[in-house]
């Protein structure tokens, strides 16, 4: 095939928009690739929390994975039967528990002394001067 027949080659119109977008996006994973590429793997875990670290072999895994499902899309295999599905599933697994646990940090914490200061406070406590005041009549209906 001459590079003539390449560029005359039709496809139809509407997946123009598509194709695009999708060597949009091509330039940027590629893009990201060189830029994690450029640092060495032990210099940036040094850099970072166990909880981060986590976070980044997660998600360095899931993108190559998902590289491999479109490489199995562009050459005909069905990726949805092929394992590479339940390696997936099993990464985002994974994915929502490193999630969870980042939730529970940020979670606020429960001061006990204070929480149990606002309770005895905010409990209602007979005693002498209490009961002289309860016996004035309460403001609103009136049962006659």
């Amino acid at each position: 095939m001459s590079e003539d027949d390449i560029n005359t080659e039709e496809y139809p119109t509407e997946i123009n928009d598509y194709l695009v977008a999708f060597e949009k996006s091509l330039g940027s994973v590629d893009e990201m690739l060189r830029t994690m590429m450029s640092v060495s793997r032990s210099d940036l875990l040094q850099k970072l929390e166990p909880l981060e670290q986590a976070k980044m072999d997660l998600v360095s895994v899931y993108m190559l994975n998902s590289m491999f499902w479109v490489y199995l899309a562009t050459q005909g295999i069905n990726p949805k039967e092929h394992p590479v599905k339940q390696e997936l599933e099993r990464i985002r697994t994974y994915m929502n528990k490193v999630k969870e646990i980042a939730d529970k940090k940020k979670a606020s914490k429960l001061d006990k002394g204070a929480a149990s200061r606002f309770v005895r406070n905010a409990l209602w406590e007979p005693n002498a001067e209490n009961e002289h005041t309860s016996k004035t009549p309460a403001k609103g209906k009136k049962r006659k």
